[in-house]
């Protein structure tokens, strides 16, 4: 007997259950072909639930490998080479680009910096440091990006280029950069005309708005606040350094995070300050002078720094956080330190300025996040 075509077959089956349920264990789901959907389902089956996509996002303080003839050795990449170990790891690296990568021209200081002027200039090659130590993104939106003046920051952009650095700052930049199928926006800001201003709490939040229509993630960077030991706390209301308006980094973070930021991230004060959860965003107010090859003053509370790591979902909410305490030597070379002094200095600072809403960092050195403000 020859066989039956398979049309004929698959209506006898269906005749045979409407007939015979109990024939037919499951009776009454779909059947479908599987020259049709792939292969055979029921429709009580349900589909597996795509795995939550997230990127993490690293940021250090302060950063500068040296100073005219002051130079680290072996272009600087002896100077990150214990901090790298931790760099390396987030998929985006930030840092804050505290001056030039760059040859000869004018010092703004009018010859060898000295006093109360800095002028801060390293060869291009140094870029190459920042490369070995996972640095994807340096801001440039601070006080010593014009330190050579404009020729000095096209070179420090040409030399970041060349090693596959992006950078960001510049009035109106919107950085892009793409993990695993994230897209992550990077904004830096700073209370001058060569950069994103700080100040114009409209144009920023107009700008972040821009960003999160390009991209999943929006970070934003803050060059803010008064400087140096004295500098730890983050008031309420304006600050000021050297005669300059260094904005309102409260009122700047939390507007920016209104307009849409996800992740607020602070350098300038050359001091850790505290961290606070707003809105179930983070803000770190500053971490500190990361590394400076006898750039910075390091003793006491000058010399404690960190590095953060932020896991953020791809819709820009926390997932979890790490903080690694580092201490700078006098040469202004960082190291990790198992005391967490710099953990603790934070824990104090969150605490004393944010309360219910900020942000610390337990013995093993991952984030609390408490009450959202």
């Amino acid at each position: 007997m020859a066989p039956l075509p398979l049309t004929l077959l698959l209506a006898w089956v269906v005749a045979m259950q409407s007939m015979f349920p109990s024939l037919f264990p499951g009776g009454g789901g779909e059947i479908a072909l599987a020259s049709d959907r792939g292969a055979i389902q029921t429709d009580t089956e349900d589909a597996p639930e795509p795995e939550a996509r997230s990127v993490t996002i690293g940021w250090v303080g302060d950063t500068m490998l040296g100073r005219g003839g002051t130079l680290p050795p072996d272009e600087g990449r002896e100077l990150l080479t214990e901090v790298g170990r931790i760099t390396v790891d987030p998929a985006v690296m930030i840092g804050n680009l505290e001056g030039t990568l760059s040859v000869g021209g004018a010092s703004k200081c009018g010859g060898a910096s000295g006093g109360a002027c800095h002028a801060f200039q390293v060869p291009p090659s140094h870029a190459g440091a920042l490369h070995a130590a996972g640095f994807d993104v340096m801001s440039l939106a601070n006080n010593h990006a014009l330190d050579f003046g404009e020729d000095g920051r096209a070179q420090t952009i040409a030399a970041l280029d060349d090693r596959k650095i992006d950078h960001t700052g510049l009035p109106g930049q919107v950085t892009i950069v793409e993990r695993d199928g994230v897209k992550i926006a990077v904004l830096g800001f700073a209370p001058y005309p060569w950069a994103s201003s700080l100040t114009d709490l409209e144009a920023a939040a107009a700008l972040v708005r821009e960003a999160g229509e390009q991209a999943d993630v929006v970070v934003v960077t803050m060059h803010a606040g008064a400087e140096g030991s004295g500098a730890t706390r983050t008031p309420a209301g304006p600050e000021s350094a050297f005669g300059e308006d260094r904005g309102d980094p409260r009122a700047f973070a939390r507007a920016v995070i209104d307009a849409g930021a996800d992740l607020v991230l602070g350098a300038g004060p050359h001091v850790l300050r505290g961290m606070e959860r707003y809105r179930d965003r983070l803000i770190a107010y500053s971490l500190g002078n990361f590394a400076g090859f006898h750039n910075f003053a390091t003793s006491g509370s000058l010399g404690l720094s960190g590095v953060l790591r932020v896991s953020l979902n791809e819709d820009g909410t926390l997932r979890s956080g790490r903080f690694s305490s580092l201490l700078l030597d006098g040469a202004g070379t960082p190291r990790p330190v198992p005391s967490n002094a710099a953990a603790r200095m934070v824990n104090e600072l969150s605490a004393a300025d944010f309360g219910p809403a900020g942000v610390t960092v337990n013995e093993a050195g991952r984030l609390r996040f408490n009450a959202a403000g």
